[in-house]
Order: structure tokens, then sequence, then C-alpha cells
């Protein structure tokens, strides 16, 4: 298991943070590229992999505007009777706190774009994790600031599912001592599974 973040602002060693941000560049063109319609199939894959868990309360992505839109899944879930949670971004160096939604819910407006539910925090069962990019060892790229690092290193517990674009794999991804495997990863063709 990869060493857990202090609270203070940590990162990798010179040379493999230039070896992220170079494969950065290229994963997050495959996203912004993806094919029309996508989108729908690689939710409705993660809707089947969730429901077939026991995890009630599950962590959720709201999306920017170049990311996998999630929404249509939160919504199922939450019909299924399902607590869904996104995200509620803190400051640099600090885990993510996660707030309960309904399609009820009012949106704030959050923290680099982001739109965070006015609602109570509650710990997760399973995390779903947003990414850049990934390998077949449960390695994920995602944006740099080690938001979901910290969160899953203070969560060891819980499960993390990643999801992407099977474009957006990488033969083998640098890795440095803060970052986090996932559990299991879903894209549009597949489901991984990590141990």
């Amino acid at each position: 298991m990869a060493a857990s973040h202090s609270s203070s602002l940590v990162s990798d060693p010179p040379a493999i943070a230039e070896a992220k941000q170079a494969q950065r560049t290229r994963c997050l063109a495959v996203l912004k590229d993806r094919p029309a319609g996508v989108d729908t199939t690689l939710a409705a894959r993660l809707a089947e992999t969730l429901l077939a868990t026991q995890c009630m309360h599950i962590a959720c992505v709201w999306p920017l505007p170049h990311e996998i839109d999630l929404r249509p899944l939160c919504h199922q879930l939450s019909t299924a009777g399902r607590h869904v949670l996104l995200p509620d971004t803190p400051p640099r160096g600090q885990p993510l706190t996660f707030r309960l939604w309904t399609p009820h819910t009012p949106m704030l407006r959050g923290r680099f774009g982001t739109q965070v539910p006015d609602g109570p925090t509650l710990t997760p069962d399973l995390v779903l994790v947003p990414l850049l990019g990934f390998d077949r060892t449960g390695n994920r790229l995602g944006y740099g600031g080690g938001y979901y690092d910290r969160t899953l290193a203070s969560l060891p517990d819980v499960r993390s599912i990643g999801y992407a674009l099977a474009a957006q794999e990488v033969d083998q991804l640098p890795t440095g001592p803060y970052d986090q495997p996932l559990s299991c990863l879903v894209t549009e063709r597949e489901t991984l599974h990590f141990d």
C-alpha cells in the first residue's frame, strides 16, 4: 500500500511529476474527443457494477464540462434507494468530504467550478474515482491535486472504483509514493478488478 498523505502539501519527485504531466495532456485530449453516446454506455456499465454491491453510501461525481456525465447514474442510484454522495472539495492538501445528494437537493457552487449539494456530510462505503488515465495494475492518473489519493488514504476500508474510456488506458503509469491504487475500474468495454 502506498504511503498516506499528511495534511501538508506533498508532491511527486520531479521526474515522476514530469512523466505524469505528459500523460495527462494525452489522456485529457482523449477524454475531450470521446464519441457521442459513450457516456451513456459507461454509466450503464457502472450502474450494473454498483447495484450488484451491498454498498448504500456511494460517492459519485458531478461532472465538469469535459468529464464523463454521471448525473443520470446519480438519479438511477437514488431511485434504487442508494444514498448518493458528492464531493465537497476543501483547500488543497486536505481529503474530500462528501455530502448527501437527492434529485431535490439544491446545488451550491464549489471550488474549481464544481457543484456541491446542500446536504449533510456522510462517509461513503464506495467511492467512484474520476481519472485521466489508468493501467492494468490498478494505477490511475488524476488531475494532479492529490484529492482522491488523500481521500482514499483516509478511508482505507472503502472500495474505490475508477471509471474511464478504454482509450484512456496507458501501458504503465508512473507512480509516486502517495498514489492510491483502485479496487476496480469500469470502462465502456470491460470491468477490471485489482487485488
